[in-house]
Formats: C-alpha cells, structure tokens, sequence
C-alpha cells in the first residue's frame, strides 16, 4: 500500500474499504499486526517523543484519523485517499468480526466503559463474540505486576482482534512493546473509541 509522508510519520494512503480488506486478510493469517490512527494531537507529541515516533514507524497500518491530516496532504500535493477514524473502525471491524466469527477484546476507558461499549456491540451485532473487557489501573503499563497481569488476561481470553482505547501516546507505546507477547492477531489503537461506543462521550460534529 501507498504511504505519505506528513510531519515526519509515514500515513497509508488507504479508503475505510481498503482497510477493511486488509484486516480481514490479516485474520486469516498467522502474524500479529496494530494499527495506529494520528491525528494532530499526535503530530504535536511525535516531534518531542522518540518511543512514540517509534510507535508508529513499526505499525503495520497507519490511518488518517483527523481531517487536518487529510487537508494537510492536499496542501502539500500529496492527497490521501480519505479520513479513516480509529472510532469509525470500531463497529466496522466488529461487524467484520462477528460476520466471520472472530473474537475481540476491548482494553482501555473507565470502570464500566469497556463493559458497556460491548453490550451496546452486541446489542447492534448479535453474533458479536466479546470474550473480554478490561479497564487497567491509571499507569498499570509501568507496573511489571499489574502489566503482566494485564497481558496474561487478554491472552487468556485468546482474541483475534484486540480494541486499545488507553489514548495516546500510551496506547501506541504499550502495544508497541508488547505485539510480540499479545496472542492477537490484530490490535487496533483507537484512542476514545470506547467512550464513543459506550454512550459515555459524544463525537465532535
């Protein structure tokens, strides 16, 4: 796939569709993969933050989560494709997943947030195969006990598509370290994703 380079990071020049495609291939594999999805936020953090630059240059896909991303690369001659948010990934790869029935597991949010996005999931898809929800302790990643602890749940529920909603530049850091030990298929970093999907923030219009 195209890539172009905006403000140091190299951003997939992809459609929500071609994404989706890709995924689905990666499910079907053996190879783990995390998707990271910038926004301007993250620009501003990358160009002071060497772990999370590298973050991003190990992702198997990087998206344009934010439209100033997309005007951005039209400006400069460069236009990608179409804006492809981590949030709008969500229900779409759940749909993905329980049309071919494979497993997900959502880390990250507030007490209770992970557990009501999955109702509202599977309120929306029936098939919808949730086999764990986890809201870590604030910092658990820079606890060895509680990050292990942490890693050895989501292996345990055995998930082929893990939703990280830690918000950056934790999320990307902690998946970056950790893909190799994650029995995951897929982690997708999706910031406020589970927020969004659990009624609990309400989208920017």
């Amino acid at each position: 796939m195209e890539r172009v380079r905006l403000f140091g990071i190299a951003i997939h020049d992809v459609t929500m569709q071609e994404v989706l495609e890709t995924i689905t291939r990666w499910l079907s594999g053996t190879e783990r993969h995390y998707v990271t999805t910038p926004n301007v936020d993250h620009i501003v953090r990358l160009r002071k933050d060497p772990e999370f630059r590298a973050a991003y240059h190990q992702a198997s896909l990087t998206l344009a989560d934010g439209m100033p991303l997309v005007w951005a690369s039209r400006l400069l001659g460069q236009p990608l494709k179409e804006r492809v948010a981590g949030s709008d990934l969500l229900p779409l790869v759940c749909q993905l997943a329980a049309e071919q029935g494979k497993t997900v597991f959502l880390l990250g949010g507030k007490l209770g947030v992970a557990e009501q996005a999955a109702l509202n999931l599977r309120r929306r898809f029936p098939s919808l195969r949730v086999v764990g929800t986890c809201a870590p302790p604030f910092r658990f990643e820079t606890e060895r006990i509680e990050n292990h602890r942490t890693i050895q749940r989501i292996n345990q529920a055995n998930p082929d598509v893990l939703f990280v909603g830690l918000g950056a530049p934790r999320q990307e850091k902690w998946v970056a370290r950790h893909i190799d030990e994650l029995k995951v298929k897929v982690a997708l970093c999706i910031g406020a994703g589970l927020d969004y999907a659990a009624g609990t923030a309400q989208r920017a219009p």
